[in-house]
Parts: structure tokens; sequence; C-alpha cells
């Protein structure tokens, strides 16, 4: 076996928790780099996952980057837990509870009930806490420093939203979604129609596309085969891709 990444490939990798994207993607670059010799190579992913999320992270080396576009464009599923009652500034656990809600007159009958309103074609506020660009800059890097930014809602479709635990005050979700979903700004919604207040505190990315959870290897064993596995490297590469 082996492989061509300067003609183009395309990983699958369940991102670990606390990496970023581009912690993967660096990874997996800097083997790549060694192994074909070629320091211009270039590697990219398709949809970024956010640090404190783990599961399906596409990673594509050489020509196979032009495909970046079609591949992240395809809808999402998610496993997600929610924790009702408390809500934090970024809609998760990158940031400290900053304020309480009364969650004991929730019911699975009542989660039920409001759930259905989530799926469909839906307007969204994304996260302050995101890459969303306000006036060029990323809207994190405003929220990181104090400062209130205003994000228009966006239009997204949920296609499926279904309840996998309900053990309060955690409640398990999953979800399948178009492109752009913020799955924290999901949890926001959903503690708000629950007269109460959410936060996430796991995410699980179980697809992308046609790309599902059981598809994908840790860094450490796609790092593993890249290092023992032939590497093609074409002799004549003028732009050296």
């Amino acid at each position: 076996m082996a492989i061509d990444p300067i003609n183009g490939e395309i990983f699958y990798v369940d991102k670990p928790y606390g990496w970023t994207s581009f912690d993967a993607v660096k990874r997996i670059r800097g083997v790549l780099h060694k192994r074909t010799g070629r320091k211009r190579l270039k590697v990219g992913h398709a949809g970024t996952l956010d640090p404190l999320a783990t599961g399906v992270l596409i990673v594509c080396s050489g020509r196979a980057t032009k495909r970046i576009d079609e591949l992240q464009a395809g809808e999402k599923e998610y496993v997600a837990t929610l924790q009702l009652g408390a809500t934090t500034p970024s809609f998760d656990l990158e940031t400290e509870i900053d304020a309480t809600y009364p969650w004991q007159h929730i019911t699975r009958e009542l989660i039920a009930e409001v759930l259905p309103q989530f799926t469909g074609t839906v307007m969204q506020v994304p996260p302050v806490f995101s890459a969303v660009k306000v006036d060029g800059r990323r809207a994190y890097k405003f929220a990181r420093k104090g400062r209130e930014v205003e994000l228009k809602p966006k239009e997204l479709v949920i296609s499926e939203l279904e309840v996998l635990d309900w053990e309060p005050p955690l409640l398990t979700i999953r979800v399948a979604c178009s492109k752009g979903t913020y799955i924290r700004a999901l949890a926001r919604d959903i503690g708000q129609a629950l007269q109460s207040g959410a936060h996430l505190t796991a995410l699980r990315r179980t697809r992308v596309g046609s790309v599902t959870i059981d598809q994908c290897s840790s860094i450490d064993t796609i790092v593993d085969f890249l290092n023992a596995v032939e590497v093609i490297v074409p002799a004549d590469d003028p732009n050296q891709e």
C-alpha cells in the first residue's frame, strides 16, 4: 500500500478533546512534510470543531484540499449533552457559569413538547464566542475582551433532533443539521425555551456528510500509519502542492 499526499489524500480523524482543528492539521502536516520533503505541501481541514468537542474531522492534503468546500458542506451529526439550569458566556465549559435558573419543572414531556420548534428551517444567532466575523475581526476576540457585539441570525436547517437520555439536569440529544449550525447556540435556545438556562458539557461530532465516526482514527494511529506507509512523491511537481 502507498499514499500520494501531493496528488491528494483525505484522512478521517477522531479529533481529541482539548485540541483545536488546527492542532490536528499541524500534526499531520508535519509528518507529511517530513515524508515528502515538500515544505509547501498544502494540508487543511473541512469543518472546524471547537477544542472542547471531539469526533469527525476531515483532513485533506495536496490537491485534495480543493475538495474542502464540497466536503464541509455535507450535513453534520452530533451527540450533545446539555446541563440545564445554568448558563455560561460561551455556552459551553470554556467559561465559568454566570447565572443559574430553576430546572426542577422540566420533564421529559415538556422537552418532547419544546424540541420540535427547533427542527426544520430555523434562524439562529451565533455565539459571541465564535469565529463569526464582525467588522473584519472574529467575534470571540471582542467577547474575550468583554466587549458586546451584535450578531445577525443565520438561516439553517436542523433535520433531526432526538432525545437520547434525560438524567435531570443533564439532557443528551442527537442533532443532524446543516453547515454553520452552532450546537452551543442550540443549547442556549433550548434552555430558554424550557424557561431555564443551558450550556454544553459534552459535544461529539459523529458524522460529516457520509463520513461516520467509526471510519475515523486517532491522531496517533494516523501518524503511525504515515510514518510506516510508502509515500509516493512525483518527480515533476512545479507547483509543489
